[in-house]
């Protein structure tokens, strides 16, 4: 019988749930490392330990899969813990492996592990001789049924020890629970009233594969349907409406605001899906289905805590019999949302000149649009920037957009999650990185990780040298805008030295050798240094800032 040390246990265990780890090999995970290399676990190395969570978070939301990211002890515990709290915030299942003081006592170097991760709300499983690989499979187990983030933390003393042998039994089926409410009852009664019905679905239907249950409910309803960014085209057929939020039109946010009845699928309503109050009408009865265990929103009237795809089968079957929405009711509310929706204006569409004479980024990422590969999978780091993707590209499936950061509000993660999206993606796809100047230059180092991991990427960095949201922000109200900008840097170049092909797009035109790299076959890394101007404001952030000017308004009055 093979002995194992507690750090092999650790990475055997492992190896019965995910393939893939992501991080920066250091004294307190180096055994870990060497056991998982033997066990035949692909391991992406990343320049900063900041890395190593964000890649295996982008890694799960790209192909629904676990990953790992792993550390050192002590600062390079502490360097992942941005991108930890993101993935608590996003409910995210992720695994951190790291070092730990030894269980003698902690050495100068070392602080309480344990007591920053519950500060973030991510919790520590602490391995020991004894019970290595049940301690392992627990917590992992923990993050999948709890969709968040855990530490498992090796002892620096225990990493090369022997394991006690121990009897593992297979990892327990998780099975969706279809004990829903029986609430559902009068949801269906409201559901086959309902004259001009909404179904909103979120990334909770997405994961919960509950899309071609929702899409048959709206059929049988006659209702429209919509979804939040990370539901994005989840719903997508007859009546969709697009994103709902900021990044939608004004004509599919007023089609919305008319609904009398909106059913909200797997998503949690934030201010952003709901433009900070102002997307569904006064008189709108909104029904909730959801994992949580109650309301995430004051606007729901009616909650049922369940899988959004059982409660969409139960409702189904419910409402078998009801007549087809061709008869009337909500087949004429269907029919004359979609005649709005493509006589309205669509997005803006950008301007050929700007008074700096940089691009405008609406035309840009309408032009980007036709030159990137068709199969892509699209990272949006966090930033002003963040909703040119979205509103402009074509992104086919709610897994191929991966946006980091909003749940943290923090930039900067891109690179690193991009790394993990290009580990993941499959069928020939292209991986395109959306970033600014500001968050590029957080994750720099990673940039030589992505030219190394990525089959096929494409990076389009925003560049107005500055920190955009700040400038629209604070800059408009007066604030001196000096520690807003950034000196202009030839990102081009550094791509260039570290491995990738590259251009600086000052002009629509110059576009052309990105075209010419993806006619070439679209192999390797190109990365877009795109010069824009600061002088157009996204339309979500307008939002946000007007919302935030009657809050502030509402507490002076």
């Amino acid at each position: 019988m093979t002995t194992l040390t507690v750090s092999g246990r650790v990475a055997q265990v492992l190896s019965s749930y995910l393939t893939d780890l992501f991080g920066v090999m250091g004294n307190g995970n180096v055994y870990f490392l060497d056991a998982a290399e033997k066990l035949g676990l692909r391991f992406s190395a990343v320049r900063h330990e900041g890395a190593a969570i964000a890649a295996a978070d982008a890694y799960y939301r790209t192909s629904g899969r676990l990953a790992a990211g792993t550390t050192t002890y002590g600062p390079g515990y502490t360097n992942a813990l941005t991108a930890l709290a993101e993935a608590v915030q996003a409910q995210i299942p992720v695994v951190l492996v790291t070092g730990d003081a030894p269980t003698t006592g902690a050495r100068p170097w070392d602080v309480d592990q344990a007591a920053i991760a519950a500060g973030l709300g991510a919790a520590t499983f602490t391995v020991t001789r004894d019970a290595a690989g049940s301690i392992t499979r627990q917590a992992v187990e923990y993050a999948l049924t709890k969709r968040t983030a855990v530490v498992i933390a090796i002892p620096y003393d225990l990493a090369a020890v022997e394991a006690a042998d121990e009897e593992l039994p297979a990892p327990p089926a998780r099975t969706v629970t279809d004990d829903v409410d029986a609430g559902l009852g009068q949801v269906a009664r409201l559901l086959a009233g309902a004259k001009r019905p909404l179904i909103l679905a979120g990334r909770g239907a997405h994961l919960a594969g509950a899309g071609p249950e929702l899409r048959e409910l709206a059929d049988r309803l006659g209702a429209v349907t919509a979804g939040t960014a990370l539901a994005l085209n989840l719903l997508e057929g007859e009546g969709y409406l697009g994103v709902a939020g900021g990044f939608g039109t004004d004509t599919a946010a007023g089609i919305m605001g008319e609904a009398d009845v909106v059913l909200v699928a797997g998503a949690s309503l934030s201010a952003f899906t709901m433009r900070f109050g102002h997307l569904l009408g006064p008189d709108s009865t909104v029904i909730q289905i959801d994992t949580a265990l109650q309301p995430t929103h004051p606007r729901v009237d009616r909650f049922v805590s369940a899988d959004a795809k059982s409660a969409a089968g139960h409702l189904l079957r419910m409402l078998e019999g009801e007549a087809s929405p061709d008869a009337g009711r909500g087949g004429a509310w269907r029919a004359e949302a979609r005649k709005r929706l493509a006589e309205g204006p669509a997005h803006h569409p950008g301007s050929e000149e700007t008074a700096d004479g940089r691009l405008d980024p609406r035309s840009l990422a309408t032009a980007l649009d036709a030159v990137l590969p068709e199969r892509r999978t699209v990272v949006q780091d966090g930033g002003h920037f963040l909703g040119w993707a979205p509103m402009y590209w074509n992104i086919p499936r709610p897994q191929d957009l991966v946006m980091v950061g909003t749940a943290f509000q923090t930039i900067g993660l891109g690179l690193a999650s991009a790394v993990g999206a290009a580990r993941a993606v499959e069928d020939g796809r292209t991986l395109v990185l959306a970033s600014g100047d500001g968050g590029f230059l957080m994750g720099l180092s990673d940039l030589e990780s992505l030219i190394g991991a990525a089959t096929s990427a494409v990076v389009v960095i925003y560049n107005d040298a500055a920190y955009g949201a700040e400038i629209h922000q604070y800059g408009s109200q007066g604030l001196t805008v000096k520690p807003m900008l950034i000196p202009e840097v030839d990102f081009s170049g550094v791509a260039r030295a570290l491995g990738a092909e590259s251009a600086i797009i000052r002009s629509l035109a110059d576009l052309s050798a990105l075209q010419d790299w993806v006619d070439a076959g679209a192999k390797g890394t190109f990365v877009a240094d795109c010069r824009i101007t600061s002088s157009v404001r996204a339309p979500w952030l307008s939002e946000w800032m007007e919302a935030s000017r009657a809050a502030k308004a509402a507490v002076a009055g």
